[in-house]
């Protein structure tokens, strides 16, 4: 399961900004009553911060995963959008949240197939079987269609909340461009696309199938993707989550072209494809299930063929009311949510210590701990959430920090003691919690 990792770059210690060190204050009094939650949250809200973010020379932020030295598009966003609606009135924070939009802007027009990057361009790569076209600037190039999709989230949650605009350059508009084009060739992946991506690890879910080019789809409007969130092939390669995340970036992207750049050409375009997408989803996304009734399905082809299950994982069928594709009390979401939670779900497991759900990515019977923070961050209900919380809270393994994923049974059985994503993902839930003073 473990990959060649390169050494841990070591990251220079970073000043938490006052509006991080303000919210640590906040909890202090909020949950004196709760010390290890207070504990947990005191050590996973800065963690990013004070462990995984770089501020370099040119005024870009670098943001490792955490135990790898590379930077990936989606955990990089993640790992920093708890602190997004504290940055109205500080400097700092804004400073660190625009480099890290600039940076990703880059990253994008070096190769928007990418997922994650490195630091520079030094050839430093996950995998050096890869037979795909890679960069020196590329630690992996599976295509994800998530990936880019986070890089829009946090411009356009970073302008929503601050009301900056100096993030909307010539640069900005081209990589939205770039991310059309992308989006319009992976629509005919098999007539269009140049991408192919395989590896000889002897791992298949590393691999496409039919020499790289991935099985079969047929047309719907939605947009192919080699590889899902988990960094795992794709069964069927229309991913619903994925294409559902895009369908709200493409509106994202729309807000931007007609009231940053007013391009009302492109703000045309922009709605065409959305249309597209949300088309397909609708059309061939959903599958009639003879115990929940209508679904999302996780993946499909096009064909009539589906992959049911949801994986840990953000984008996944969870978290659907997360990205703002529908909220939560959207009837086929509350029945999907059903299913997922439920042992109709592949990966999703009970045991002594936990339940909730897993990832083909590890071994069976390990729960994330992202997936059951996600299924707080989405609850309808205090009771769901507050029992959510007390589960997390009770299976750190008494690290003081979230992991991977952990067994069902044995909580001090865990993958990744330093997945910075997990512990941010922990501390959005938290402080939903402290917010709506449920605690």
């Amino acid at each position: 399961m473990e990959q060649f990792r390169l050494p841990k770059i070591p990251m220079p210690e970073l000043t938490l900004p006052q509006a991080i060190q303000d919210v640590l204050k906040e909890a202090e009094q909020k949950l004196a009553h709760r010390p290890k939650l207070l504990q947990l949250f005191k050590n996973c809200f800065p963690n990013t911060l004070e462990t995984t973010t770089k501020l370099m020379e040119d005024g870009t932020t670098f943001v490792i995963t955490g135990d790898i030295p590379a930077m990936w598009l989606r955990d990089s966003v993640e790992q920093v959008m708890h602190y997004v609606p504290f940055a109205k009135h500080d400097k700092d924070l804004q400073k660190i949240l625009s480099g890290l939009i600039k940076r990703h802007i880059s990253y994008i027009q070096i190769d928007p197939y990418a997922n994650a990057f490195n630091e520079s361009a030094n050839d430093w790569h996950w995998n050096t079987s890869d037979e795909t076209d890679m960069s020196p600037w590329v630690w992996e190039r599976k295509f994800e269609l998530d990936s880019i999709c986070f890089s829009m989230r946090l411009a356009h949650a970073y302008w929503k909340e601050t009301e900056l605009t100096d993030i909307f350059d010539s640069g900005f508009k081209a990589a939205m461009r770039r991310i059309v084009e992308l989006w319009k060739t992976e629509q005919r992946h098999f007539e269009q696309s140049p991408y192919r991506f395989t590896r000889d690890n002897g791992i298949p879910t590393d691999s496409l199938r039919n020499s790289g080019l991935g099985m079969p789809v047929n047309y719907t409007g939605m947009i192919w993707s080699g590889f899902r969130p988990s960094d795992d092939a794709c069964d069927f390669h229309y991913n619903i989550p994925d294409n559902m995340f895009a369908v709200v970036t493409l509106r994202q992207m729309e807000e931007i072209a007609e009231w940053v750049f007013r391009d009302m050409d492109f703000l045309k375009e922009l709605k065409n494809l959305e249309d597209d997408v949300n088309h397909g989803i609708q059309l061939y996304g959903i599958y009639q299930h003879p115990e929940f009734g209508p679904i999302y399905a996780y993946e499909t082809d096009g064909f009539g063929n589906y992959c049911l299950m949801d994986d840990a994982g953000t984008p996944g069928l969870i978290s659907i009311p997360y990205l703002g594709y529908v909220d939560a009390e959207d009837p086929i979401y509350v029945n999907t949510r059903k299913f997922a939670l439920s042992k109709h779900n592949p990966f999703y497991y009970e045991g002594t210590a936990a339940k909730g759900i897993g990832s083909p990515h590890t071994p069976p019977g390990y729960i994330w701990h992202m997936a059951l923070s996600m299924q707080g961050i989405t609850a309808t209900s205090s009771e769901e959430k507050l029992a959510l919380l007390a589960m997390l809270e009770a299976t750190d393994a008494d690290t003081g920090y979230m992991h991977e994923g952990f067994h069902a049974d044995d909580p001090t059985v865990f993958t990744r003691k330093w997945f910075a994503w997990s512990n941010s993902l922990f501390s959005q839930l938290v402080y939903q919690a402290m917010k709506d003073d449920i605690l």
